[in-house]
């Protein structure tokens, strides 16, 4: 089961983000600028001048516009206020072009022209409407779908989700420093005929532009241009449809000749010629490919199904071209509509989850971009779950007391989590059945990136079990952020622990006073105190920064062995992933975990500067040499420093089945009872470590710093398994054989 609290809290209104006073004076005179707005780092999608409420989105902060003292209602009536298409005059909707406006008698201009020219304002400032008693806010991108765009089903329903993704998008095209956004959806979710209308919104507002359509095969991209772009273009009603040049329903590409007028009180009798030059704009669709669009200008790109991009096609190879296309040298030109389920990660998914998370808005360079130039949004299945919004567009996360009233006009008796878990249930004893249905409906990140069984070297369905298990667990109760620091800065003396948000370790469990910097000194090396409680496991590095701020990570963990103290027993208690300013930072933070909990250490002696800050420091007892040699067999380096290398295949294959050992016993839940009760869950609380194991690849390590680290640590607790036998020399004593039968015994020679 999913913590609730996580994904209920898809956006939160923050209170009083920008200074009453300030507020209120610049909304008296209307000068906000639409855009990003670093004096209050919020960025501002209000067209008329004024701002409301703040949304954080996915850690976006997001300025709406002011509520007006009006908006659209359908009725008086709490209950019966949500959103309801306006059908479109007969008069009008019968009209095909400007060309027939113009030629319309005055009276009939006069009768019409402000619902036309109402229409362009809720297009371009967006618009509010009551929904079950409160304003309501959709962007004008938004209004442009639920109003004008008919898809394969009419036209579509008001969703809560979708209003959070447009507001998210019109974010993206404000923030100059944004080229677009990467969604991670659901399946059938709506993103192919939301990004389709928004190619046709984009296309016939802009003049000398081109919008480019790509999907995980040419067959898709095609699919989408002609079943989804086509038809919303031709359904548009004359005033926003401009003329265009070709057929009526091309297969390749939408040219528009001549532009839609923006019919006011002030141009409604006007006949000019000029209105008539061409908008030069075109919508059209690629072939699925690395280079598709290089060195071509686009406004727009919708790239749909970026998820599913099979080999020998790599979405991030194409998304590094495509960039390109968007800007001007450093000036964003255009923007990015991305979005998708995900693949397993052999079959695609992995070069998506990459891209994501290079999408992240915390994490940005001194240009205050991503590492991606786009913005991340994931949307949990509960959200938009066909058959569990309400009439107000809002979701039905569990089983309501009475059957709500749904956007389908069916009646809703259960809840989306708890159909969700239902179907989660049936599935349990089927591995990749189960994956396949978390990529599709997933109710976190995670789910979303679930791989194949067979695709791991581990079991992963052990894994995921105790991923979703810790999904549920409120973190903050079972793993504290935190620091190290030696006590008063002054080195060798006591360490100290310290809860901090911004900490680099995440701990699970704290020594008692009496066990904590337990220290021995013998010949003037110190050695742990705790050797028979726990020890850590590391992957270290030995360089400070590479060339564009990249590198691995230094990894550390603790786990437990059995003991009879006041500690778990086979457990893992710590985690550390992550690459301090420099390497020496690091070092230190190794240091001085080991010495807080008393434990020795195994390190990867590849990289022997970590070992020789131990030694140097006088902690050499601390280092543990490796398990699989006698003493008198190690090298010289090894006796000096201790480590073990990690390009011997026998250390390789001993670390992975460590490993796969601890999976099967402490990880998950034990269906056949071997090691456990089948209730009993597994205790490995370190999710990211979880999601490392379940990519690990044994031929190319490198990557898994949470693995390598995790793995050593359980060989340094095990390491009686690896240890040689002893060979002792037999000394060869001949004896005298006799034979005694008869009255005389004879040797036997």
């Amino acid at each position: 089961m999913q913590n609730e609290g996580q994904n209920k809290n898809l956006y939160r209104v923050i209170k009083d983000y920008i200074p009453k006073q300030v507020l209120a004076t610049k909304n008296k005179a209307k000068t906000w600028k639409y855009g990003y707005n670093s004096k209050y780092d919020v960025i501002i999608i209000s067209q008329d001048g004024t701002v409301g409420e703040v949304y954080e989105i996915q850690n976006l902060r997001v300025a709406l516009p002011k509520s007006p003292k009006q908006c659209i209602q359908r009725n008086s009536k709490k209950s019966e206020q949500y959103w309801e298409r306006r059908e479109i005059p007969k008069p009008l909707g019968k009209m095909q072009s400007i060309f027939q406006w113009n030629e319309m008698p005055t009276e009939f201009k006069s009768r019409y022209v402000e619902y036309i020219e109402q229409e362009f304002d809720y297009r371009e400032e967006g618009c509010w409407f009551m929904n079950n008693g409160k304003p309501m806010y959709i962007t004008g991108a938004h209004y442009m779908y639920l109003q004008w765009a008919n898809i394969d089903i009419g036209y579509p329903d008001f969703r809560e989700a979708n209003r959070l993704l447009y507001i998210f998008w019109e974010a993206c095209r404000a923030d100059n420093r944004c080229f677009g956004m990467v969604y991670l959806k659901i399946r059938r979710s709506g993103f192919s005929f939301m990004s389709s209308s928004e190619c046709v919104n984009t296309a016939t507002l802009a003049r000398d532009a081109r919008i480019g359509i790509l999907s995980k095969t040419g067959t898709d991209a095609k699919k989408m241009f002609t079943d989804k772009v086509v038809p919303i273009n031709s359904r548009l009603p004359f005033f926003f449809r401009p003329i265009m040049d070709g057929m009526d329903k091309p297969k390749t590409e939408l040219a528009y000749r001549v532009p839609a007028a923006k019919i006011t009180k002030k141009n409604m009798f006007n006949v000019d010629d000029s209105e008539l030059e061409g908008l030069d704009t075109t919508i059209d669709w690629k072939n699925t490919d690395d280079n598709s669009y290089d060195g071509e200008k686009l406004l727009l790109l919708v790239h749909d199904e970026s998820g599913k991009w099979i080999k020998p096609n790599n979405i991030l190879i194409n998304w590094r071209v495509t960039k390109t296309c968007l800007r001007l040298g450093s000036r964003i030109i255009g923007k990015c509509m991305m979005g998708s389920t995900s693949n397993a990660l052999s079959k695609g998914g992995g070069n998506f989850k990459s891209l994501y998370e290079d999408s992240n808005v915390k994490n940005r360079n001194r240009n205050g971009q991503t590492k991606s130039g786009l913005y991340s949004l994931f949307v949990p299945m509960e959200w938009n779950m066909e058959g569990f919004i309400d009439i107000h567009g809002m979701p039905v996360f569990r089983n309501p007391r009475t059957a709500a009233r749904g956007i389908d006009g069916q009646e809703i008796h259960q809840g989306a989590v708890d159909y969700w878990e239902a179907e989660v249930e049936s599935l349990k004893n089927d591995g990749d059945a189960l994956n396949e249905y978390y990529r599709q409906f997933p109710r976190s990140e995670s789910h979303a990136f679930r791989d194949e069984s067979k695709q791991s070297l581990f079991n992963l369905t052990r894994i995921y079990q105790q991923i979703d298990y810790n999904d549920s667990l409120i973190s903050a109760h079972h793993v504290t952020r935190g620091s190290f620091r030696w006590k008063d800065g002054v080195r060798d003396t006591t360490v100290i622990f310290s809860p901090d948000k911004r900490g680099r370790f995440l701990v699970g469990w704290m020594p008692k006073v009496g066990l904590s910097n337990r220290v021995i000194e013998k010949h003037g090396v110190k050695h742990p105190g705790n050797d028979h409680i726990g020890a850590f496991g590391c992957d270290s590095y030995d360089i400070s920064g590479v060339v564009g701020g990249g590198g691995s990570n230094g990894a550390l963990h603790g786990m437990t062995k059995f003991n009879m103290d006041d500690a778990p027993s086979n457990e893992f208690f710590l985690e550390y992933i992550a690459r301090p300013q420099t390497a020496e930072i690091f070092y230190e933070e190794v240091l001085m975990a080991c010495v807080f909990y008393g434990m020795p250490i195994l390190i990867e002696n590849n990289k022997p500067r970590l070992l020789y800050h131990f030694k140097n420091r006088g902690y050499r007892g601390f280092s543990l040499n490796r398990p699989d040699k006698l003493y008198n067999k190690l090298s010289k380096t090894e006796r000096e420093l201790g480590g073990i290398p990690n390009s011997s295949e026998d250390v390789k294959q001993a670390h992975a089945s460590a490993i796969e050992s601890y999976i099967e016993k402490h990880v998950g839940i034990d269906m056949e009872e071997t090691f456990r009760e089948s209730e009993e869950m597994g205790t490995m609380i370190f999710t990211n470590t979880l999601e490392d194991w379940a990519k690990f690849d044994i031929n190319n390590r490198t990557k898994f710093d949470a693995s390598i680290s995790s793995g050593l640590a359980i060989m340094a607790c095990q390491k009686h398994l690896y240890q040689p036998d002893k060979k002792t020399n037999k000394i060869s004593l001949t004896f005298a054989k006799y034979n005694n039968t008869g009255n005389t015994s004879e040797i036997i020679r």
